[in-house]
């Protein structure tokens, strides 16, 4: 879900250090970290692992719709949860041992689970509502929340450039949504919130960077929201089939197989080359949605996702020149 995005805030990582995956909820790693793969360049397989991460977390939100049609989101979220924690303990574990779990950033951790989690819950609710395509069109909206939280949390100054580049892609976002017009769907307000609060998890990730592990933050992630969700979930608890588990178990599964490709791919290929492929997930919405809900977004929905892909492939140029600069004078100094 939102590859865009994750790729978009490794450009940003870039400048003090890679990102891994989405937020790259990890980056490319940092290779003074201990237990941290090497960087191998590769940019074919790296273009490909992108591509599968994007089928499959679309797979994922599509399970998700399908089940939103008849339980709460908190409770969809819950078995994604469910699944996801399992997986990562289980990583950690045989990768090293549960000693890897120390984290110097407790605070932050417990912050990015919740922006994580919160987030997740709010797109599964508007996917009840809304067309594959029009929501993760919607969510491209999450890079430009990252730059304006940027400025007050992270102290960065923003250009001008990029300030034009952002309101561009809110215009995109205006035509996706289409506010007071015949298209417009409350649900999208949802999409929305779920960008923000995905926005402030990938800043915190950055503020982690230099000093936690990605499969570590992934871990924390996964068994806060977990624990959250489950003292939460009583409260709008509905019987489940067997069906429902085994649909729910399929989210959790396949969702986090495609932060692992994500992950991956960022072992073969900078940001900046796989930034372009992440956008064919709204190709796949497109497919999914049609294939499974017989549901296709109007033309105005693509021309809304082109202005945002557009916006923030754009801002992503501008950091990685940003970088280029930093680079030049550190070594300049030297």
């Amino acid at each position: 879900m939102r590859l865009a995005n994750r790729l978009r805030l490794a450009h940003s990582r870039a400048r003090t250090e890679p990102l891994p995956n989405a937020p790259l909820p990890e980056p490319p790693v940092i290779p003074s970290q201990p237990g941290v793969p090497l960087r191998i360049d590769n940019s074919a397989r790296g273009i490909a692992l992108v591509l599968l991460a994007s089928i499959f977390m679309c797979s994922g939100d599509i399970a998700s719709k399908y089940l939103a049609t008849s339980l709460p989101a908190l409770q969809i979220t819950w078995m994604r949860y469910g699944t996801f924690a399992a997986i990562m303990l289980a990583t950690v574990c045989f990768t090293g041992g549960f000693h890897r779990m120390k984290t110097r950033r407790p605070g932050l951790q417990v912050v990015r689970a919740l922006g994580v989690t919160v987030s997740s819950i709010l797109f599964v609710a508007a996917l009840r509502d809304l067309p594959m395509a029009d929501a993760t069109a919607t969510s491209f909206v999450s890079p430009l929340f990252v730059t304006a939280l940027s400025i007050p949390i992270l102290g960065e100054v923003v250009g001008w450039r990029r300030w034009l580049a952002t309101i561009v892609g809110l215009v995109g976002v205006l035509v996706v949504v289409r506010p007071g017009g015949d298209g417009f769907h409350g649900a999208s307000l949802f999409v929305l919130g779920s960008s923000f609060f995905w926005a402030l998890s990938l800043i915190t990730t950055r503020m982690m960077s230099r000093t936690e592990i990605p499969v570590v933050t992934l871990a924390y992630s996964a068994t806060i929201g977990f624990v959250l969700l489950s003292l939460a979930v009583p409260f709008s608890w509905q019987a489940l089939d067997l069906k429902a588990v085994l649909v729910g178990a399929f989210v959790g599964g396949i969702s986090t197989i495609g932060h692992i490709f994500l992950i991956q791919a960022f072992r073969y290929a900078d940001a900046s080359l796989l930034a372009p492929f992440a956008y064919s997930q709204l190709l796949w919405a497109s497919i999914f949605g049609y294939l499974v809900f017989a549901a296709m977004p109007d033309i105005w929905t693509y021309v809304g996702a082109a202005i945002i892909a557009g916006s923030g492939l754009y801002t992503a140029h501008r950091e990685r020149l940003r970088a280029r600069r930093v680079t030049t004078g550190s070594q300049a100094r030297r």
